[in-house]
């Protein structure tokens, strides 16, 4: 007897492992869909983004070594946008599969944060585009200029910048991430405002693992931005703070 009340039990954790994982994989190509489709918007401005990305090479050229090249880097380029335009929806899949079951006013809040999410992002695009990026390449190019003359491969450099430009724009999260960490009760603004000096150290690792430069100015550069987003975070915090008690633990 004590089986057969146990099997059901069995049978309702498999279809709910199973439903969570066609869950997932729904949510997963709705978010890869809006990409592409992003993907394909952006390509009306890659031409126009391509040329402000290699503005800081100066009066260099780069060079494409392989036939397809110039193709690949086009849609590198067009995918960084498509990213960018693709952002609410991602955020919303995974706000969505991590936290089933929504309230109303939680829905509501969605109205705020993915738009702020996607905003940070662009924000956080567009600073390592047009401020970090200039600062670091010439840097770059300056190290041992009398030796060497730089050359760049145009997939390379745009490989570069790619992994450059979505990092530095996914950091710009941080402050909404906080926030959601407060909203599920993980952590407190007392616990983020007491942490401040081991957020600092880990800003600063983020920074330096970020910066493709090892000079202090550009880790700084970078560095002071996200602590500034730390702050912010630790505002949003105080506003969307729930304690865990509040959710039936």
């Amino acid at each position: 007897m004590t089986t057969l009340m146990t099997v059901p039990n069995d049978r309702e954790a498999v279809m709910s492992f199973t439903g969570h994982l066609m869950d997932l994989r729904n949510r997963l190509i709705k978010a890869v869909a809006s990409v592409l489709v992003g993907t394909v918007l952006g390509t009306i401005f890659a031409r126009s983004f391509l040329t402000l990305l290699i503005l800081p090479m100066g009066e260099a050229r780069p060079q494409s070594l392989r036939p397809a090249e110039n193709i690949i880097v086009y849609f590198k380029v067009a995918l960084i946008l498509g990213l960018v335009l693709a952002m609410p929806v991602i955020l919303y899949q995974i706000i969505a599969f991590i936290v089933p079951g929504l309230t109303r006013g939680e829905k509501r809040a969605l109205y705020f944060v993915i738009p702020a999410a996607t905003l940070l992002f662009a924000i956080g695009v567009a600073f390592s585009s047009l401020v970090m990026l200039p600062f670091s390449l010439n840097y770059l190019s300056s190290f041992l200029s009398d030796l060497i003359e730089p050359q760049y491969s145009i997939d390379y450099y745009i490989s570069f910048v790619f992994n450059f430009v979505v990092w530095i724009g996914l950091s710009f999260e941080t402050p909404l991430l906080i926030a959601f960490m407060a909203r599920l009760g993980v952590v407190s603004p007392t616990q983020l405002g007491g942490g401040r000096r081991y957020a600092i150290v880990i800003l600063a690792l983020v920074a330096a693992i970020i910066t493709p430069t090892p000079d202090p100015f550009n880790m700084t550069l970078v560095m002071v931005p996200l602590y500034i987003l730390y702050e912010f975070g630790i505002i949003l915090a105080r506003w969307f703070y729930r304690p865990r008690s509040t959710y039936g633990g």
